[in-house]
């Protein structure tokens, strides 16, 4: 859009929500929530994320303010592992933030503790619709008949690839191409391009959770795990090998690159990750990359779904109506699915997908895929995730790791990993 010397009442609001955040505050200024004489009431809203996510959302909060003058929101925002340190502090001591950014493997965890809103009254009172929503993303965030979470933005698992190291190396994924077909491609990208194959996908839990799903089991079902020792230990010996044949990145090399990944940073041709993840390797890396399809094992079911980042709310909010209202704004306005793109991940609801149109081919991939994913018709559903998960999965990814370095023999990370996973699920 091509700028003037004026600027609209918007786009004020804008810049002072960007100016504000410079600063660590917000349009809601710094006190706690609550009301005041004019009628008027604050939330607060928190969510983890980069200081672009943070400019992105001001935007869009100041654009709320305007729709609803008598709602004021502070906001506050920190890197994932604070943010849940915070969060987790402030739950305990009776005062979480009114609304704020949530994933499905914290639904059941905090549901147990008391902590999340039921937002299904509000949907009957008419303060948040649940309509409209894309591939059925609206039952997301529903646990045991109750609606604990709103997602905004969708994503799936992808493999994504160096598409020079693919062509050069003759190999062309499409759908329905099998576990066989990759380690082959694996095989021949170190064979013939000087670099691993992968970047080491014996750590991604969600792909694991995908492999699982094609053989007919799950990473976790409602209640705890959903496979046994000998899964894992036939999954982690296999990637065992991998690394140390250089099909799958040097590990150690791979440590000393981060945060940038393996795959920009030339030591694998591909890597799997969320799709809309796909954005940072064109930031990141000097070549081209697309979205390559998930393997599988029949040559159908990849074990697919839409997962998502929600807008959940607090049970002790004092102000239930602003909350849900707040919450149908950021899922349904158009103005701000302009503004965060696919920040967060493609908009769930399909008047934000339409209202955002990506210009740059990467962003256009990723609405693809997922349109591809879709139509495809292999999308399954999640099963939400048991209380504890979120430790699981961080023991997945800090073994998986341990192993792959050599600090641990595939035994033993497979016993540490289900002893740390039964005490934190409790079962």
């Amino acid at each position: 859009m091509p700028r003037t010397g004026s600027v609209d009442r918007r786009g004020v609001l804008r810049l002072a929500g960007g100016s504000l955040a410079a600063f660590g505050l917000t349009a809601a200024g710094c006190g706690a929530g609550g009301g005041s004489g004019d009628g008027s009431v604050t939330i607060r809203y928190a969510w983890w994320g980069s200081d672009d996510r943070a400019k992105r959302i001001n935007e869009t909060i100041a654009l709320f303010e305007e729709k609803y003058p008598k709602i004021k929101v502070k906001t506050d925002f920190q890197p994932y592992l604070d943010f849940w340190k915070k969060f987790n502090t402030q739950a305990s001591g009776g005062n979480p933030p009114d609304v704020f950014q949530n994933a499905i493997g914290f639904l059941r965890k905090y549901d147990e503790k008391n902590v999340l809103l039921d937002l299904g009254a509000q949907v009957e009172a008419g303060h948040l619709g649940m309509d409209g929503f894309r591939a059925g993303l609206e039952k997301f965030g529903e646990v045991d008949g109750k609606l604990l979470g709103v997602p905004v933005g969708s994503n799936s698992m992808a493999l994504v690839i160096d598409e020079n190291v693919f062509r050069k190396a003759g190999i062309t994924p499409k759908p329905g191409w099998t576990w066989d077909d990759f380690d082959a491609a694996m095989v021949r990208i170190r064979d013939t391009q000087g670099r691993a194959g992968d970047s080491g996908m014996y750590g991604v839990m969600y792909l694991y959770d995908l492999y699982l799903r094609q053989h007919g089991k799950a990473f976790f079902t409602a209640k705890g795990l959903g496979f046994t020792e000998a899964d894992l230990k036939e999954w982690w010996t296999k990637a065992y090998a991998g690394v140390r044949s250089g099909v799958y990145a040097d590990p150690r090399k791979v440590a000393q690159i981060r945060p940038k990944s393996a795959l920009a940073a030339e030591l694998a041709g591909c890597e799997f990750t969320w799709d809309n993840f796909a954005v940072r390797y064109t930031s990141e890396g000097r070549s081209g990359y697309g979205l390559a399809p998930i393997p599988t094992t029949d040559g159908k079911r990849t074990g697919q779904y839409l997962g998502s980042l929600m807008l959940s709310g607090s049970k002790r909010t004092e102000h239930p109506k602003e909350v849900a209202q707040f919450i149908d704004f950021m899922v349904h306005d158009p103005e701000v699915a302009k503004i965060m793109g696919y920040d967060r991940g493609v908009p769930t609801t399909t008047a934000q997908y339409e209202a955002f149109e990506p210009t740059d081919e990467v962003n256009r991939d990723i609405a693809a895929y997922e349109d591809q994913l879709v139509a495809s018709g292999v999308l399954e559903e999640i099963t939400p995730h048991p209380s504890g998960a979120d430790v699981a999965e961080s023991a997945f990814l800090r073994l998986a790791e341990e192993l792959a370095l050599g600090k641990r023999s595939v035994d033993d990370a497979v016993r540490q990993f289900f002893s740390e996973s039964k005490t934190a699920l409790g079962r």
